[in-house]
């Protein structure tokens, strides 16, 4: 991984100008005259910089800014002001040198023909991208391993299911070997098995052929099994910047530990501890929250043992959809 950013971000605004309606019989004189127009910001002033073999989480709720950000540095839109450098590029100004570095799958969207089966979509997107023949045979075949794309290549696209399409776009938009890789809610829609086969590739395509990836999803599982680094945003500003863990360590500092005890066990009593209580009793289960920071578990642990004839105990680590969720419900008080 290069020290240099290969993304960087510096005070970057993007507001959109819209013409505010007004109502009655002279509204449309008056708006054409006047031209009454009203500005929102989606972006206000980030800042970030993104390693070159990064994988990073880009989260945020709806309305946070966060596609128009990776709109921005996919060379989509313009922004009002700031700095954005991709691999070296000004976005919307090169567009096409842009989009020869990177690749950009957006959940909602397919890039393929609809018509056509899945290999010759990924043909013609080889000769979009001028990929040589020996590269593009190479990379095929890479990613239809990878992928599991051979008992569908001939299918039209049309006739795939969700989480064949998304694996189809997936190969689509790495087939040139781009250094960067946008993924915008890869796996929504998706079942079990094929959220596992896309998150395998992600995780496969960063480590071993070290491509930066940008993901931006609401589904918290695919941050925790994908990212080494989260980007928290809201009303177009970062809110948080770090690993997982430290998202987790900053905003919800109680643990569980959840406790077997033998069939008919008398009730656990914890008026000794002032930083544990127990929050849920389900048949020979109990669950006990604590703080680590003022409640060591070796402490907490060893007067249960010495009090309980305990059969199993593990410690639950916060989850950290619900750690986002608290955030964001705690700013909005």
């Amino acid at each position: 991984m290069g020290s240099e950013p290969i993304i960087c971000v510096e005070s970057l605004v993007k507001e959109f100008r819209r013409t505010k309606q007004q109502s009655g019989r002279f509204s449309a004189i008056r708006t054409l005259l006047t031209r009454e127009r009203t500005v929102s910001r989606a972006v206000d002033g980030i800042s970030f910089g993104i390693p070159e073999g990064e994988l990073v989480g880009y989260l945020g709720p709806n309305g946070a800014g966060k596609s128009t950000t990776i709109k921005i540095l996919t060379g989509i839109l313009m922004p009002t002001s700031g700095t954005v450098h991709v691999a070296g590029i000004v976005p919307w100004r090169e567009r096409k040198r842009n989009a020869a570095q990177i690749g950009v799958v957006f959940g909602q969207r397919t890039q393929l023909w609809w018509d056509l089966p899945l290999s010759d979509s990924l043909e013609l997107v080889g000769r979009l991208y001028e990929i040589p023949p020996p590269r593009f045979r190479f990379n095929l075949k890479l990613f239809t391993e990878l992928l599991e794309l051979g008992p569908f290549l001939s299918t039209p696209v049309r006739q795939l299911s969700l989480g064949q399409r998304m694996r189809g776009d997936l190969a689509a938009a790495m087939l040139h070997s781009p250094r960067i890789l946008f993924l915008d809610e890869p796996t929504i829609g998706l079942d079990v098995v094929a959220k596992e086969r896309i998150r395998s590739f992600i995780y496969e395509l960063n480590k071993e052929q070290g491509t930066t990836v940008i993901l931006t999803t609401h589904d918290l599982d695919d941050v925790e099994r994908l990212c080494q680094r989260v980007l928290l945003i809201t009303d177009g500003s970062v809110l948080f910047e770090g690993d997982v863990e430290s998202l987790k360590n900053m905003h919800t500092r109680e643990r569980d530990l959840i406790i077997r005890l033998p069939p008919g066990s008398e009730s656990i009593e914890l008026a000794n501890f002032a930083s544990a209580r127990i929050v849920d009793e389900s048949g020979d289960l109990t669950r006990v929250r604590f703080n680590p920071q003022s409640l060591p578990i070796t402490e907490l642990v060893s007067f249960l043992l010495s009090k309980y004839a305990i059969v199993d105990f593990s410690v639950k680590e916060p989850e950290l959809e619900e750690v986002v969720r608290n955030i964001y419900a705690a700013r909005s008080l």
